[in-house]
């Protein structure tokens, strides 16, 4: 029997990569089952979303209209939810969320100090409405953009519009999308073509994949809006296979815009037509670059090759061509439909707009975040994030990927835009965000991913090819203990090397990573090199474990070792031979006094 004040309730549940890989399938399933159970399939939908951008919390349930949020529900846990929850009207306590300092649970979605500084604009429709139905995302304004530029706005006013609204490329160095498109514009010849750069590989980087699986046809309005701004009418959507659920509802959305009328011939009756096509690369991170991925587009390696001629003039085929990155292209819609005024009231003079950024790393919320650009990054990390894991002290944030920079305590105030943070030594970048803590050696960061960069450098050009690897030869050197005096001002001199004269931006900003390190974090790399020493015991090479007072005599973590470099005598202190001992660990990990410490 329904209560008699029951109305009606959605139940959206998370289908992103994330929350899928936890176990979202089944949730919903178990929802379905139950609802029917209960006879209640007229009274509640369970609608599968996108990405809520909670990652940390996954698989997540919002219950509409009170808008309850339980994180972290199993199907066993459905059950519960629908008879206490959807039937009687009671919330289960158990599966909200706890914010990380207070420890408080906190019942509604809009409460949740994750979302709090948030301004979730191209994120707006992710985890809001189902990325597999068409009419959801025209029920909220989808494709009216689309609509205003052909029905009442020339070519030329969409492109001044998105000149007007302050719009940068949110793949990473930040040019100014409506004087790209105006070049493109200005180009001549008939065919020419749009492309989204969907080619995300930054690591810890999944902005780009959220907004394909829980807003796709946010990417084909904006493409189309485009296209039309410059003359063309063929495009072509560049994502990595390793992105299958992306790809799926990519190819939903374009098959349902086509049927719909929203691609293809005449659309709208105002006499343009666009095609769309999506083509799957092979995970390489240097087609990235954007002459990269046309070669790669046409079948050809991926390798960047000189400019000029910029894709303005001669891209894809040779033809006039215009390429964005899926961030880029979501905000268009917003900027068509809205007006530039609208978009500009946000962010700062230089950087419009917002910013998502995937959060990684030592950090309690990790997830996506979509933020005013201007904001800071102590209020990012500790507002958003929930502050460092452990309660531990933060360290540096790697923000820009590879290519980016790490930034100390002293830059937490730092206003994020893109300005600020290139006169910080860092960049903007697709939106990475690594956060540590006080147990991350920084010269260790650098390597990481430097070695990231000289592994997926295609080789074209030496600068790149040769320098960044006797780099990362350096880099390892002094992590395993035989750093030299003068390594660092080597380090330097071929950083600067490789910055002036690599062929692409990939390779000119490889370097960034030990650039930013070694202005901030200069002291861990003269203690690696100089006293042998790793300030955070994180280099295994470089740690002395030692056993402290509070040894009891047990034997445990001599009977472990596998070298034998710990003696003494049962009930009395052990002693480690530091010539002997391999730095493995297995002494401190099956101590039971804690009294093994590594420095």
């Amino acid at each position: 029997m329904i209560p008699e004040k029951h109305i009606r309730t959605d139940v959206l549940v998370c289908g992103g990569t994330g929350c899928k890989s936890a176990g979202s399938a089944e949730v919903i399933e178990a929802f379905k089952r139950e609802v029917a159970k209960k006879g209640l399939e007229d009274e509640v939908a369970v609608v599968q979303t996108g990405c809520h951008g909670f990652c940390e919390h996954g698989p997540l349930v919002i219950v509409y209209p009170e808008g309850t949020f339980y994180c972290q529900v199993t199907a066993a846990d459905v059950p519960e939810i629908v008879e206490t929850h959807l039937y009687k009207g009671r919330i289960v306590e158990r599966l909200l969320y706890r914010e990380p300092i207070t420890h408080e649970s906190v019942p509604k979605y809009s409460e949740i100090g994750f979302y709090k500084k948030q301004e979730r604009r191209v994120l707006a429709n992710c985890g809001a409405i189902n990325p597999e139905d068409i009419n959801e995302y025209i029920a909220v304004g989808g494709y009216e953009g689309l609509m205003k530029a052909l029905t009442t706005m020339t070519r030329e006013e969409v492109v001044e519009e998105v000149k007007k609204s302050g719009l940068r490329g949110r793949g990473g160095a930040g040019f100014p999308t409506g004087l790209k498109w105006g070049f493109c514009k200005a180009s001549l010849g008939k065919k020419k073509y749009i492309i989204c750069n969907a080619d995300e590989g930054d690591p810890g980087a999944f902005m780009d994949r959220s907004v394909l699986e829980g807003d796709p046809h946010k990417i084909l309005e904006g493409m189309a809006i485009g296209a039309y701004a410059i003359g063309a009418d063929e495009g072509y959507i560049y994502v990595r296979a390793e992105y299958p659920l992306a790809i799926k509802r990519l190819k939903i959305a374009i098959a349902q815009a086509e049927k719909t009328g929203f691609l293809g011939e005449n659309i709208f009756g105002t006499g343009f037509s666009f095609t769309l096509h999506i083509k799957e690369g092979a995970g390489a991170f240097v087609c990235g670059e954007e002459t990269a991925l046309m070669a790669s587009i046409e079948g050809r390696r991926g390798m960047p090759r000189p400019r000029p001629p910029f894709p303005a003039v001669a891209g894809l085929w040779g033809k006039p061509t215009n390429i964005n990155n899926v961030e880029t292209w979501a905000n268009v819609p917003l900027i068509i439909a809205k007006g530039s005024e609208w978009y500009t009231a946000c962010g700062t003079p230089t950087s419009r707009g917002t910013k998502i950024f995937a959060l990684t790393g030592k950090i309690n919320n990790t997830g996506l975040a979509e933020v005013p650009m201007g904001i800071t990054m102590r209020e990012i990390i500790y507002d958003i994030g929930g502050g460092i894991v452990g309660g531990k002290k933060f360290k540096a944030v790697q923000i820009g990927g590879p290519s980016g920079g790490c930034l100390p305590e002293s830059m937490l105030d730092l206003p994020v835009d893109y300005d600020s943070l290139i006169a910080a030594g860092a960049m903007m970048g697709s939106g990475g965000l690594v956060v540590m803590d006080e147990d991350t050696c920084m010269v260790d960061v650098a390597k990481f991913f430097l070695n990231f960069t000289q592994s997926e450098s295609c080789g074209k050009c030496t600068p790149c090819r040769e320098g960044t690897k006797r780099m990362l030869e350096i880099l390892t050197r002094i992590t395993e203990g035989q750093g030299r005096e003068g390594d660092i001002e080597l380090l330097e001199e071929l950083a600067g090397n490789i910055k002036a004269s690599a062929l692409c931006g990939l390779g000119q900003t490889a370097p960034n990573p030990v650039l930013s390190t070694l202005k901030y974090f200069r002291n861990e790399y003269e203690a690696h090199i100089k006293e042998k020493r790793c300030p955070a015991g994180a280099c295994a090479k470089l740690a002395n474990y030692v056993i402290t007072d509070a040894c009891k005599g047990c034997g445990l973590c001599a009977r472990n070792c596998p070298v034998g470099a710990i003696s003494g005598k049962i009930k009395e202190k052990h002693v480690i031979d530091q010539e002997i001992c391999i730095k493995c660990g297995a002494c401190m990990t099956n101590c039971p006094f804690k009294a093994i410490t590594k420095g």
